[in-house]
């Protein structure tokens, strides 16, 4: 009898398996009279979940939309910070795909191995540069769809290593295989508008000939309405991400026609205009002072006519994109409201996940980055007035030149990738919550950054942070949730340190208090063309260090690293314990990179 009994007990420990799927154990005997069948453990969700929806445009800058008082129309973007929060001291990582997983993961980028891109020739075998997101760097949809929600992606990607990309997998690091029940959208980074590379769950499939941002919304609608038709209790989580606002700049042409003229000024007027406007919304303070031009940009008044026709141009084209996608994203909010979703649907969006492009360098561009038209300025303008009427349509890549990225990124300094300056990293952040927020049309000047959505995003579901997912123990999240701001004006900032490094540009941010440094030469100096401006060599080991007092200088104008040495050491050696801890080491930089490209392209 006791021998059975120890046999019987051996029998049923051996045999039990995938415990956490259950939350009443299965008793296994030899017959069915013996066994006991188990209870499957189900997600628990709160009662009254609200919705998510995350929506992050690309290459924008924070003096772009008409939201934070630029001089684009985007009146849904307008409409949802009118009725919900204006965050103005939220930052990016300064560049797409490190943004996203920082993003996704609630974690900084190098950390999750995202310090540069998923792409063989801008990755490295570091740990924070590997371009892979491991299992225990979990992100949002996994954890929300633990909770019980429904998960969807939309449009671009961006997390998937090259040779994973085919439709053979490995799916892993597919949206699929991060949580997403559904994904309609791109892998890579940057597509054309009317012919992407466009995927649906596993699989490539063919695009329907119109503009990606309708094929989008309509997407997001489909989902929605899927959802509520098969699951009207269950809550949904929408990750939306269009191409836009990255190059290739292509609308239909009435898109950019309602911008004709409204650009000749020039950027210069631009800044000063939007400067004016975003002190009267209140999204800027005080005492903030403009930066001058860049010197890398050419002062608009010393423009010959065919360069302003030509630049005019070029914005309009961008001007129209943007309004067009802020159009495309209306109607998936309109949808929500008139199917009674919109109150209690937390509205969360990105204004860019960096700041506005350089990479159509001096002049602009018509066709790919990294690759600017040949030719002095003359022999550019030349070749761009032969293509004038099909610059931002479907027939051309365009992207607008520098000095449209100076202007979009008022009242900031520099412009995408340069994680040493504001205009590189801060991006406006709308958050939209008619049941969670008691007063809308405010101004949240708390510091933020993308990795405290995943942690905003679980505090206002009710979600845990699960301690495993897939049998795998998951690393602490390292954004804090924003919540605590949403009802208080005045509460006193809880993310009070946060590094950026990004391709020999770093920075450190402790309590207001920022040091800085960017390695010369840069995109602009490698990829651009006449008329380059000298260069001072600045490598690994040589950093030239700035310190800013952000309370008091928001926009970075005032470098008081000799009046502050002590302060200006202390975060030196901050910004050195941050590093080592997330990875961050080697600091690669653009000439790094740049060896290494061309070694793979030979």
């Amino acid at each position: 009898m006791l021998r059975a009994a120890i046999a019987l007990f051996l029998f049923l420990a051996a045999t039990t398996t995938n415990a956490d799927a259950y939350r009443v154990q299965p008793v296994i005997g030899k017959t069915y009279a013996e066994s006991k069948e188990g209870v499957l453990a189900q997600p628990t969700r709160p009662v009254g979940a609200p919705n998510v929806v995350w929506i992050l445009l690309d290459d924008a800058g924070f003096g772009a939309s008409s939201a934070f008082g630029g001089q684009v129309h985007t009146p849904t973007f307008d409409a949802l910070a009118d009725a919900g929060l204006r965050y103005t001291n939220f930052h990016t990582t300064g560049v797409c795909s490190p943004t996203r997983a920082a993003l996704l993961t609630g974690r900084n980028h190098h950390a999750v191995g995202m310090g540069l891109f998923p792409h063989k020739f801008l990755s490295a075998e570091f740990p924070g540069y590997t371009g892979r997101l491991e299992p225990q760097n979990g992100t949002i949809a996994q954890y929300l769809r633990a909770a019980g929600y429904g998960t969807y992606a939309l449009g671009k990607w961006h997390q998937t290593p090259d040779d994973e990309l085919s439709d053979l997998g490995p799916f892993d690091r597919w949206p699929s295989g991060k949580g997403f029940d559904h994904f309609y959208g791109f892998l890579g980074g940057a597509d054309d508008q009317y012919k992407t590379d466009l995927v649906e769950d596993d699989r490539h499939v063919k695009p329907d000939g119109r503009h990606l941002n309708a094929q989008l919304a309509d997407k997001a609608i489909a989902y929605v309405d899927e959802q509520q038709k098969l699951a009207p209790e269950k809550p949904f989580f929408i990750y939306l991400a269009p191409g836009a606002t990255h190059s290739p700049h292509q609308v239909e042409a009435n898109w950019i026609e309602k911008y004709k003229g409204q650009f000749d000024e020039g950027w210069d007027v631009y800044r000063e205009k939007t400067f004016a406007r975003q002190k009267r919304l209140g999204v800027i303070p005080a005492n903030a002072v403009l930066p001058p031009r860049d010197e890398r940009v050419a002062a608009w008044n010393s423009l010959s006519a065919d360069q302003k026709k030509l630049n005019a141009r070029f914005m309009e084209a961008y001007a129209g994109f943007l309004e067009y996608t802020d159009y495309e994203i209306g109607r998936v909010v309109e949808h929500l409201r008139s199917i009674g979703e919109f109150d209690n649907t937390a509205i969360f969006v990105i204004i860019g996940d960096n700041g506005a492009s350089k990479e159509g360098s001096y002049n602009g561009t018509t066709h790919r980055e990294f690759a600017p038209l040949a030719g002095d300025d003359k022999a550019q303008t030349a070749a761009l007035l032969a293509q004038f009427d099909e610059i931002g349509t479907k027939t051309t890549y365009t992207n607008y030149p520098i000095g449209w990225a100076q202007a979009l990124n008022t009242p900031f300094r520099r412009w995408k990738a340069d994680a040493n300056t504001e205009g590189g990293t801060r991006n406006p952040l709308i958050v939209s919550w008619p049941k969670g927020i008691s007063q809308p049309d405010g101004i949240r000047t708390q510091y933020g950054h993308v990795n405290d959505l995943l942690a905003t995003t679980l505090e206002l579901t009710g979600s845990p942070f699960p301690a495993e997912i897939g049998n795998v123990e998951q690393t602490p999240l390292r954004g804090t949730s924003l919540v605590y701001s949403f009802n208080d004006a005045n509460a006193a900032t809880q993310h009070t340190q946060q590094y950026h490094f990004l391709f020999g540009a770093g920075s450190i941010i402790k309590d207001g208090w920022k040091a800085s440094f960017g390695y010369r030469p840069d995109f602009v100096d490698l990829y651009g063309t006449y008329p380059a401006p000298k260069v001072v060599e600045n490598h690994a080991g040589q950093e030239v260090w700035e310190l800013y007092d952000l309370n008091s200088d928001p926009t970075e104008t005032r470098d008081v690293a000799k009046q502050n040495a002590a302060k200006l050491a202390e975060l030196k050696l901050l910004f050195d314990e941050e590093a080592r801890a997330n990875n961050v080491y080697p600091l690669l930089n653009w000439s790094d990179l740049d060896v290494k490209i061309k070694a793979l392209r030979q």
